[in-house]
């Protein structure tokens, strides 16, 4: 006569294999959305628009953190509505780079301007593009930037609004 065995398997790896898969780690740009800057400054509301040199302000400081270029080398050359179109002196050939700039809430948008191809010419606000934000206090612009790879880089800037009220 012949014998039936019973298979015995481990309960956990039955319960294991029955489980849904783990929801997937929230991207760079998911994390930084999330998070709001802290700082001991007098930090304007992210909810009322900016002023006009405010405005200028800290798309200076952004396009200058973002490009490696010093805040004074940005000149803002107009402000149309909430855009700010800007340039400073291209490190290679000596002409002008330019770029446009806008801010929601915190969050620094920016895009280049006079790109050889039309497509390279769009807002800086793609899955895979920096994510740009900043904190603006009475003499300074802290600019967060997180990369794709979740690394974060911040630079202070003193750009006093007396400076821009040309």
């Amino acid at each position: 006569m012949m014998r039936a065995h019973a298979m015995v398997l481990p309960v956990g790896l039955v319960l294991a294999a029955c489980e849904a898969a783990p929801e997937p780690a929230p991207t760079p740009s998911e994390r930084v959305s999330a998070t709001v800057p802290v700082s001991d400054a007098v930090v304007k509301s992210s909810q009322a628009p900016l002023s006009a040199a405010d405005l200028r302000r800290v798309c200076r400081a952004g396009l200058a953190s973002v490009h490696g270029q010093d805040v004074d080398a940005v000149q803002v050359d107009s402000l149309e509505g909430v855009i700010v179109n800007a340039s400073w002196r291209a490190p290679v050939d000596g002409g002008r780079m330019r770029a446009q700039c806008r801010v929601d809430g915190d969050l620094i948008t920016w895009k280049p301007v006079d790109r050889p191809v039309a497509e390279q010419n769009r807002w800086m606000n793609q899955s895979g593009d920096p994510v740009v934000r900043f904190v603006l206090d009475d003499a300074a612009v802290t600019v967060m930037t997180t990369l794709p790879d979740g690394t974060i880089s911040t630079d202070e800037y003193a750009v006093a609004v007396q400076e821009e009220a040309r």
